[in-house]
């Protein structure tokens, strides 16, 4: 390990105020305890339905920690900051699980503040929002089933449809990339399809939209040949995140449930092994595709910076970025910005209340790797002790 250029925690934590590493020491010491993140996540719920005066607590601790702040004027103090070491924004408005037509209509409308926002910007080069987002979860499962639509839900669809083509038209207008993420694989197929029809449209040039591919998913090596199969065809470019993915317990137990194989790779191991082979083909296909790395995993990101040497790809060629969420695996963002190549944060924002089910979700995912939490603990331990000294 002494080897990794992951473990230089002096240029990884050098934005942290003693007191914000102690603050992160102490929350990732805290969410290393599963039972105590129950115990919070259950009481943090029940303070903010019973509008008891929390919100300066949650604030002060875990949301400034993970998020750049409740709106995008309140976030660039954040953003500056983050560009002054080389490191790029990604704001995610996340504010999650909306089901009616005016949520979806206010997120659109958000999706384009925040590109006019980040329009002259060099620190914000790319927007990001989720698919139900601007549409009813039912509504892209059953489209991704193939059932018929009723008349209303037609119109409701067209309106789903809508509201994509507006957000990347204004990211192409405003030369602004756009993410959009990754959701379960039962509503993902009709996500797919619409993006890829985005993609035709928007990616003749240069690359604007991208879809996220779900690693673990061990379908999706497959699903990037055929679509790439297509993008030459029809004489688009593909642009594409690859992250592992967040939805495996639901997956599996979905899958159980209804009696058909489960989507996901049999192994962790598998996951990462699938990872890296999308990665490389990816790299192998650059003429025709724009890789968004979307990973907390140093092995992963070591082994990108390899074959962008082997391959004498420029680190600042922008068809190639590292991404992390704001927050988390500061060691891996900072360090690769220091050594020049193209690294963005995703960067939550939002009202308090509404960000967190993002807090808790975050905060449960942590306490289920728990490698993760244990290489953060070692790393800040390691430069609170690097500054005693």
């Amino acid at each position: 390990m002494a080897a990794s250029p992951f473990n230089n925690t002096e240029r990884a934590f050098a934005l942290k105020s003693d007191s914000e590493l102690e603050r992160a020491y102490f929350l990732f010491k805290m969410i290393s305890k599963e039972p105590l993140v129950r115990i919070g996540t259950a009481m943090t719920k029940f303070a903010l339905n019973a509008n008891l005066p929390v919100e300066g607590l949650i604030r002060a601790t875990v949301f400034d920690h993970f998020c750049g702040g409740t709106s995008e004027d309140d976030c660039l103090p954040t953003v500056d900051r983050l560009y002054e070491a080389g490191v790029s924004s990604v704001l995610d408005f996340s504010v999650e699980g909306k089901e009616e037509e005016e949520q979806f209509e206010l997120c659109m409308n958000k999706i384009l503040e925040i590109t006019a926002f980040a329009k002259d910007k060099e620190a914000m080069p790319i927007v990001v929002f989720k698919p139900t987002g601007v549409g009813r979860f039912a509504l892209w499962q059953k489209v991704t089933e193939g059932k018929e639509l009723s008349i209303s839900e037609s119109s409701e669809w067209d309106r789903v449809v809508e509201r994509i083509d507006i957000i990347c038209n204004a990211c192409a207008v405003s030369d602004i990339e756009v993410l959009i993420d990754g959701e379960e694989s039962w509503m993902q197929g009709a996500a797919d399809d619409l993006v890829a029809a985005m993609m035709a449209k928007y990616n003749k040039e240069r690359v604007v939209v991208y879809n996220t591919l779900q690693c673990y998913r061990w379908d999706r090596l497959d699903y990037l040949k055929k679509l790439h199969v297509e993008a030459k065809a029809r004489k688009f470019k593909i642009g594409m995140k690859i992250v592992r993915g967040a939805y495996m317990e639901k997956e599996n137990s979905r899958a159980k449930e209804k009696g058909y194989p489960t989507p996901i790779c049999a192994s962790k191991q598998a996951t990462d092994d699938n990872f890296n082979t999308v990665m490389r083909y990816m790299f192998e296909h650059l003429e025709d595709i724009s890789i968004f790395l979307g990973t907390h995993n140093e092995d992963s990101c070591m082994l990108a910076t390899q074959i962008m040497d082997e391959m004498n790809i420029p680190k600042t060629d922008n068809q190639v970025w590292f991404g992390q969420l704001y927050g988390m695996s500061d060691h891996i963002s900072f360090n690769l910005a220091a050594d020049g190549y193209n690294v963005a944060k995703y960067v939550p924002f939002g009202p308090v209340k509404d960000v967190m089910p993002y807090l808790i979700r975050r905060a449960e995912e942590n306490t289920s790797v728990a490698g993760q939490t244990n290489r953060e603990l070692e790393l800040l331990k390691a430069e609170k002790k690097r500054r005693k000294l």
